[in-house]
């Protein structure tokens, strides 16, 4: 069966039974979801088109492989063991590998074949070797963070690591995928974790995230890393020097914001607290109850979103409160990276974002799986994302009128306005005109980043969601909003990864790749190269073994 043609996506009034969509007849992608062996020795690609030759680097993919251990399922999409992909490309040719990240958790599953430590939606159940009374005592333990960081490929220092939102990364070696070593945020700096997507100075110092809990309640944390290594004739060198440029208390003590990214712009950075929230007590008590971490995960459609400005060099916290009552901003969303200064005092942020904060707690494995009627509910139950601009006013002080509309730009139709003291009120943009609604919205959004990150840009690169996972490639034009599409039914592209080309002069001057997934036929997933200008196919690299859906990328030139 092939996937709802973009004309059938047909919007409908969110209605009591919270309905977005009327889509019928979702092809069953069951199999994006199902366990994959590794590939730890390179095999030849069959190569279709043509791979530009100078294309030279490893194309690394970072996402969960293994959904089951033993007897034991995981419950959720997240939960799955890390498994890390290298797409090696050199003069037009393509080599493909994986291995299964050799993680504490991965080894330790391994040895006992069974899920022994917990994972976002799923619970380690109690030794079966241990008597009543010790398994009933284990269900008081206090919930240990996983490493299994299955998540993205990010870079600190030069070197490579995967990570996830613990307080847990691993340096991996990107020529052969091996384990290299496992480092612990909290021995640097006083976090509790920190999130998978930092972003990047030019010159190489990095920014992240990550919350920290103390008798106060919790706090919000924005981290500095530098840019070299202390020691330079040292490579055992990790996240020595890194500092925390300032901590925001949590508005809610008790429940912090879940948050998977933040923004940032040159002397900025913004961290959006939503009404996505953590219930602590819930999360510290799941395996008491027998829940894992997502049960304490929810959406409070009464709670104002707040944006939080921050000063990379002083440190000091500039908050505004924004949106009605029922929206949000989606963290686990917010991809899209350019934030640009302007020096008329108005900061530009742009990001992908939703009307309802329940998406994350539908991405368990059980619904990947369904087919048929049960299928189309969960989708034509998940709010639509959409590409928005938010235009911030930086100089505002307690001479500002308020009423009166901040954004002075002509070229945008964002507001922002004085409501109170310390309060701004803002609306957004649409990035987009309404063709985008056919193909179910965007995520996963990209841009020319080297280059591009906190500078003004045009084009900017995302999945279209018909379907549970992307279904189509979309390249946006700012100008205009105009957009091109690459879709084929029954290929699930995964998140577009713009390489420029060499001594490029514009901005879309390169190639988009994306890993497609082909769930009803049998080894035929492939690494697609696009003409970033056109959009149109130029060589695809077909692997001869099955590949899970991969989210989050690292490319490294050689």
């Amino acid at each position: 069966m092939s996937p709802p043609s973009s004309t059938g996506l047909k919007k409908t009034k969110k209605n009591k039974d919270h309905h977005y969509t009327d889509v019928h007849g979702l092809p069953c992608i069951e199999k994006i979801v199902a366990s994959v062996d590794e590939t730890p020795e390179p095999i030849s690609t069959n190569i279709s088109g043509t791979i530009p030759e100078w294309i030279s680097g490893n194309f690394l993919r970072n996402g969960p492989g293994k959904f089951e251990i033993g007897n034991n399922k995981f419950n959720h999409w997240f939960d799955g063991m890390a498994l890390l992909h290298q797409f090696k490309i050199a003069g037009g040719q393509v080599t493909y590998k994986s291995r299964f990240l050799g993680s504490d958790c991965y080894t330790a599953n391994s040895e006992n074949s069974r899920i022994v430590v917990s994972e976002f939606g799923t619970v380690a159940m109690p030794d079966p070797c241990k008597n009543f009374f010790q398994r009933f005592l284990s269900r008081f333990e206090l919930p240990k963070a996983s490493d299994n960081d299955n998540v993205s490929f990010v870079t600190y220092k030069g070197d490579y690591y995967v990570s996830t939102e613990t307080n847990f990364m691993h340096k991996v070696d990107p020529e052969t995928l091996e384990t290299k070593e496992k480092v612990d945020w909290s021995k640097f700096i006083a976090v509790n974790g920190a999130t998978a997507h930092p972003h990047t100075d030019p010159d190489g110092t990095t920014y992240n995230m990550g919350n920290s809990y103390s008798a106060k309640g919790a706090i919000y944390n924005i981290i500095r890393v530098p840019p070299t290594k202390t020691t330079p004739e040292n490579p055992e060198e990790t996240l020595e020097g890194a500092t925390v440029v300032c901590s925001i208390p949590s508005v809610d003590k008790a429940r912090p914001s879940y948050y998977h990214s933040f923004a940032m712009s040159e002397n900025y950075v913004v961290f959006i607290e939503q009404p996505i929230k953590m219930d602590l007590l819930k999360i510290v008590t799941g395996k008491l109850r027998g829940k894992g971490i997502s049960d304490g995960v929810y959406w409070d459609p009464k709670l104002e979103t707040i944006f939080h400005l921050i000063n990379k060099q002083t440190g000091k916290v500039r908050p505004w409160s924004r949106m009605p009552l029922n929206s949000w901003e989606s963290q686990f969303l917010l991809k899209l990276n350019s934030v640009k200064y302007y020096e008329d005092g108005l900061l530009v942020m742009d990001l992908c974002a939703a009307d309802d904060g329940k998406a994350i707690n539908n991405y368990i494995v059980q619904n990947m799986r369904k087919s048929g009627e049960a299928l189309d509910e969960v989708y034509n139950t998940m709010c639509r994302v959409f590409p928005r601009r938010f235009v911030l006013p930086l100089n505002v002080d307690k001479e500002t009128p308020c009423g009166q509309n901040l954004n002075s730009r002509p070229d945008s139709t964002a507001t922002a306005t004085k409501t109170a003291k310390d309060k701004v009120f803002c609306t957004h943009e649409d990035l987009h005109d309404e063709e985008l609604h056919s193909y179910g919205g965007l995520e996963f959004p990209q841009i020319n980043y080297a280059k591009y990150n906190t500078k003004p840009y045009r084009y900017f690169y995302g999945c279209g969601f018909r379907h549970l996972v992307g279904d189509t490639l979309i390249k946006m034009d700012l100008q205009g909003k105009k957009m091109k599409v690459w879709e084929h039914p029954g290929l699930y592209p995964s998140e577009p990864v713009f390489v420029p080309l060499p001594g490029a002069t514009e901005e879309d001057d390169g190639v988009i790749m994306s890993v497609v997934i082909t769930p009803n036929k049998d080894k035929s997933t492939f690494l697609l190269v696009l003409d970033a200008k056109t959009f149109k196919e130029l060589g695809r690299a077909e692997v001869p073994v099955n590949i899970p859906y991969v989210h989050n990328f690292g490319y490294c030139r050689h």
